[in-house]
C-alpha cells in the first residue's frame, strides 16, 4: 500500500507513539486523569537533566554571540514557535535586555501566536525567508525548536543560518541518534509518548519550555544581569517592577524603603548603579565607571 511521505516520516517518531500508560484514559475519572497526566509530567525534568552538557555548550555559544553583538533567533511552528516567541518576549522586562537581543519567528507569522495556522509549518522556504527578514547575519545564533525534529519551516530556517555561516542550535524531543539535521548543538530531551498521542503541547512543550528557560536565563547570568540570585538589570516599566527594584536594593544593601527610592532616582532607575552607589558609598559617576570596568557585573564592580 502506497503511503504519503509525511506519514512515513511521522509514524516512527517517539512523539507520535501511543503511551501504554494512558490507553484507557478516556474511561477514567477526572481525578484519575489528572493523576495520570501529573505522573507523566514528572518524567520531563529528568529527560531535560540528561541534556545539561549540551545545554551548557549552547549557552557558551550564546554568550559569545551576545558579547560580539549577535542575537538569538528562535524558529518554530505551533506550540514550539509560540514558546520561542514567549521566551523572547520575557527577556527585556526580566533582564533589561534590548528587545532585539532575543527574537522568535513562527510559521504563519504573528497571527499564528493566538490561532493555529496549520499548513504554514510545511513551507520550508518560509523559514529561511522569515529568518532573513530579521536581518540575520553570521554573528547571530539560530535555534530551531521542533518536538518532531522534521518540521520543514524550522529546517529551512536552520539550513539558511548555516548557509551564511551562523551558529545553529536545535531543541527537539526525538532521540539524538535520529537527529539528521546538521547543527552546532542539538538538545534532545526524550520525554516519550504523550498522554494523548501526538499532542506535543504537553510533555514535549514542557521540556522545550524548560530548555529555553535554561538557555536564556543562564546566558543572562553569564552576562552580569544577576547579582546573587536577584535580577539587577530589570526595567522599571510597571508598578510591580518599580517596587521590585526598590525591594531588590533594600534586600541587598539593607537600606530602608525611602533610601532605596532615593538612590534609584539618583541612579536614573538603574538598579545596578544604585547598588554600587550604596555599597561603595560613591557617586553615580563612579558607580557607572566601576560597572563599566567590571564588564557590567555588580560583584566585579564592588571588588575593584
Amino acid at each position: 500500500m502506497k503511503t504519503n511521505t509525511v506519514f512515513e516520516e511521522i509514524k516512527d517518531l517517539v512523539t507520535e507513539k501511543r503511551n501504554p500508560a494512558t490507553l484507557d484514559i478516556d474511561s477514567k475519572s477526572t481525578e484519575d486523569i489528572l493523576r495520570i497526566t501529573n505522573t507523566e509530567d514528572k518524567t520531563v525534568p529528568y529527560a531535560v537533566e540528561k541534556e545539561i552538557p549540551y545545554i551548557a555548550q549552547a549557552v557558551e555559544i550564546l554568550v559569545e554571540s551576545f558579547k560580539n553583538g549577535g542575537r538569538l533567533i528562535y524558529a518554530g511552528a505551533g506550540t514550539s514557535g509560540r514558546l520561542g516567541v514567549l521566551d523572547s518576549s520575557e527577556i527585556p522586562p526580566t533582564f533589561g535586555a534590548d528587545p532585539t537581543l532575543v527574537q522568535g519567528i513562527i510559521a504563519g507569522g504573528e497571527k499564528a501566536i493566538t490561532r493555529a495556522q496549520e499548513g504554514a509549518e510545511d513551507i520550508k522556504e518560509n523559514g529561511a525567508k522569515d529568518l532573513m527578514a530579521k536581518n540575520f547575519t553570521a554573528k547571530d545564533v539560530a535555534c530551531g525548536i521542533a518536538a518532531s525534529r522534521r518540521t520543514p519551516y524550522v529546517v529551512g530556517a536552520i539550513e539558511k543560518a548555516r548557509e551564511i555561516g551562523a551558529k545553529t542550535l536545535y531543541v527537539t524531543c526525538t532521540p539524538r541518534e535520529q537527529m539528521n539535521i546538521k547543527v552546532d548543538v542539538a538538545i534532545c530531551p526524550v520525554v516519550g509518548p504523550e498522554v494523548i498521542m501526538g499532542s506535543t503541547r504537553m510533555k514535549s512543550g514542557t521540556a522545550e519550555k524548560l530548555v529555553l528557560n535554561m538557555l536564556t536565563t543562564t546566558a543572562m547570568i553569564r552576562l552580569g544581569k544577576v547579582y546573587g540570585n536577584m535580577m539587577v538589570d530589570l526595567q522599571m516599566t510597571s508598578m510591580k517592577l518599580e517596587e521590585r527594584s526598590k525591594r531588590t536594593v533594600m534586600i541587598i544593601t539593607g537600606v530602608d524603603y525611602e533610601t532605596a527610592q532615593k538612590y534609584l532616582q539618583e541612579a536614573g532607575g538603574h538598579v545596578k548603579t544604585a547598588l554600587v552607589m550604596i555599597l561603595k558609598n560613591c557617586t553615580r559617576k563612579e558607580a557607572i565607571e566601576r560597572l563599566q570596568k567590571g564588564d557590567g557585573f555588580v560583584r566585579a564592580a564592588l571588588e575593584l
